[in-house]
Parts: C-alpha cells; sequence; structure tokens
C-alpha cells in the first residue's frame, strides 16, 4: 500500500478550477499528516506501534490502515496509509492530529470522537462525501481494540458485531448503516442500494427504523 489509489473525484476536483472542498480539507488532501509515504515508514513505525486497525478494501476502492503508539493509555503517535479520495485522506489527517495534540489524548477519550467532530474540524465536507470520515473513525477503533489486547485490557475491547434484519438475503444491520453514509436517506433508496426487503417484507418496520436511527447519528 505503498502508492495512494486516486479516485475520479479527487482528479476532477485536482483538475477543476472550482473545488468543491473547502482550504483546511485541502491542506490535508495535500499534505496529509502522520502519514506513512513508503513500506520503510510502515516498517519502521510498526517497530513501536501498539495498536493497528484496518478497514475496507482496496478492491472496493476505499482502504485504511492506521497506527497508534501508547503510552500509559494515551496516543502519543497516529500514523496511517490509505486508498481513498481526498475525503477519506484529509478526515484521516485531520483525526491523526486531533488524538495527538496537546501531548496526546486518552484512549478512553479518543473512543468518543465521532465522523461529526472530525468534520467539524475539517470546517465541513460535501454531504455526499461524508461517509469518508467514518473510515479513520473505525481504523482508531480497531488499533485502540489491538492496544487493548496487547496490554492485556481484553475487558475493555469494544465488539462491534453485525445483526441480520433481512433473515432471506442476510442483510445487516450495518449494510443499512452504509447505505445511509453513501446518501440513502428513505427506504426506497436503501432498498435500491441493499435489495432489503425485497423478499422478507416482516423486516421494513426494523429497517426503517435503523434508517431513522443512523441518519439521526450521523446527520444530526
Amino acid at each position: 500500500m505503498s502508492e495512494m489509489k486516486t479516485h475520479i473525484d479527487v482528479k476532477a476536483t485536482v483538475d477543476s478550477k472550482n473545488w468543491f472542498y473547502n482550504d483546511t480539507v485541502k491542506e490535508h488532501f495535500f499534505t496529509p499528516k502522520n502519514f506513512l509515504k513508503d513500506e520503510k515508514e510502515v516498517e519502521e513505525f510498526e517497530k513501536v506501534s501498539n495498536g493497528v486497525g484496518q478497514v475496507g478494501s482496496p478492491a472496493c476502492g476505499d482502504m485504511m490502515k492506521l497506527w497508534i503508539r501508547v503510552e500509559d493509555d494515551v496516543i502519543k503517535e497516529c500514523k496511517w496509509q490509505t486508498f481513498g479520495c481526498a475525503s477519506a485522506i484529509g478526515s484521516t489527517s485531520m483525526l491523526s492530529l486531533m488524538v495527538t495534540e496537546n501531548e496526546g489524548m486518552k484512549v478512553d477519550e479518543a473512543l468518543k470522537i465521532t465522523p461529526q467532530d472530525i468534520v467539524k474540524r475539517l470546517e465541513g465536507l460535501p454531504a455526499r462525501k461524508f461517509h469518508c470520515s467514518v473510515l479513520g473513525d473505525k481504523a482508531l477503533r480497531g488499533a485502540i481494540n489491538d492496544y487493548f489486547r496487547q496490554s492485556g485490557q481484553d475487558d475493555k475491547v469494544i465488539v462491534e458485531g453485525a445483526k441480520i434484519i433481512d433473515k432471506i438475503l442476510k442483510i445487516t444491520d450495518k449494510d443499512i448503516e452504509e447505505a445511509v453514509l453513501e446518501g440513502a436517506r428513505t427506504l426506497e433508496e436503501v432498498q435500491k442500494k441493499t435489495k432489503i426487503g425485497a423478499q422478507d417484507k416482516s423486516c421494513i418496520p426494523e429497517v426503517e427504523q435503523l434508517i431513522r436511527f443512523y441518519t439521526e447519528k450521523y446527520f444530526g
């Protein structure tokens, strides 16, 4: 993962005179903070890090890997690599600063960071790119869980399992969450992305409830 994959929207915004990203996001995209540029830098930081988290898949386009170095439950360093768009890069760059500024943030406090907090520090993201800010957030949670395991604090590990909502097509609450993050706000829009409820009509009331929950959670 030594080279970042550039999405179409990144090239479009770079080539265009009319950016839809603000100056703060552009700064973190063009000069990302705490980014590991190559495998040599990764190997060096892996020697001192004590927590790593990874989300996504390069086959799907967006992938995030994040390492942390923690001392006495305080995050002293946070490094990362990604295959992702400008929003994913900018968001994770900002997140890496948030958890390490002022001599570091306690891991319990870092777990309270929300995608909205990251977007606020970035002074906004295009609504259709909001879901990209979740990549770094999820990778950080994975890295903190890994730190908990490595430091013998297994009781603090947060398990985020998926619940099957559509029992016929095996579609989960996480699938609904991802659909909402990608812009779906109504049952019809979620069904277009996931096909949920197409055969198992009994799940539709729960689907509608989850759409409302995730919409409120991420977009207020």
